[in-house]
């Protein structure tokens, strides 16, 4: 069994960046400190909702010209290109030795499964229990089937790193999605995302998991870094 250390930054809101060895896994970025030189890139694109899609990633082209996109298909692309993966919920594509999954969403777009070497990482975008405050027993009852739903598709899945929604408009529903996400799926470690400026919610969810067996990494600041050794 190999040891795999994962280097994952924060870029803002539910942007990150994962190394694993040669490679680099870029998902949902609308701004923050990208590394862009000497890896093998895949880019991520959950939704076009403007918190996780920025046309500037199209750019980078220039910088890498080996890079790879991931679009969820509901995102426009003007013309067909090899470089460009246009993704339904629940497809999936060999790029390489990369292999992507997509499951479904509760807003927009797709969620990702994404395995390199072996290490699994999976990343929601807006896929979360919207348990709004305030809204009609029918609607919060309607987001809560949605969820589940969807969590039943994909147990069974090994989990080794997930990025996670714990978003502070909620209330104190918060952290109702990735609570159940940990029961559910049990993944290793999860990433709290999907905070905006909120930047004590990471913290605040970690101090409340401390006894947990899946481990939270707070990061909350663009650029912060974090590496984990996996066994793949």
């Amino acid at each position: 069994m190999l040891k795999e250390k994962v280097k994952i930054k924060y870029l803002y809101h539910s942007g990150f960046q994962v190394e694993i060895n040669d490679t680099a896994l870029i998902f949902d970025y609308i701004q923050g400190p990208v590394d862009l030189g000497g890896k093998n890139i895949l880019v991520f694109v959950s939704h076009s909702h403007p918190d996780h899609y920025n046309k500037e990633i199209f750019a980078w082209r220039n910088q890498n010209p080996g890079i790879k996109y991931f679009l969820a298909d509901e995102i426009p692309v003007k013309q067909p290109a090899q470089d460009i993966y246009s993704l339904a919920p629940y497809e999936e594509v060999q790029a390489g030795n990369i292999k992507v999954k997509t499951y479904g969403s509760t807003d927009l777009g797709v969620s990702f499964l994404v395995q390199v070497r072996q290490i699994n990482i999976f990343h929601a975008g807006d896929f979360n229990w919207w348990y709004w405050y305030g809204e009609t027993p029918e609607a919060i009852a309607e987001a809560e089937r949605l969820f589940k739903q969807e969590i039943a598709k994909i147990k069974g899945e090994i989990i080794d790193i997930a990025f996670f929604p714990v978003d502070q408009r909620l209330e104190h529903n918060y952290c109702v999605g990735a609570d159940y996400f940990i029961t559910e799926l049990n993944p290793k470690y999860l990433v709290p995302m999907h905070f905006g400026d909120c930047a004590e919610t990471p913290q605040k969810y970690a101090a409340k998991m401390k006894n947990s067996a899946t481990k939270i990494i707070p990061l909350n600041t663009p650029g912060q870094e974090k590496v984990v050794i996996l066994n793949s």
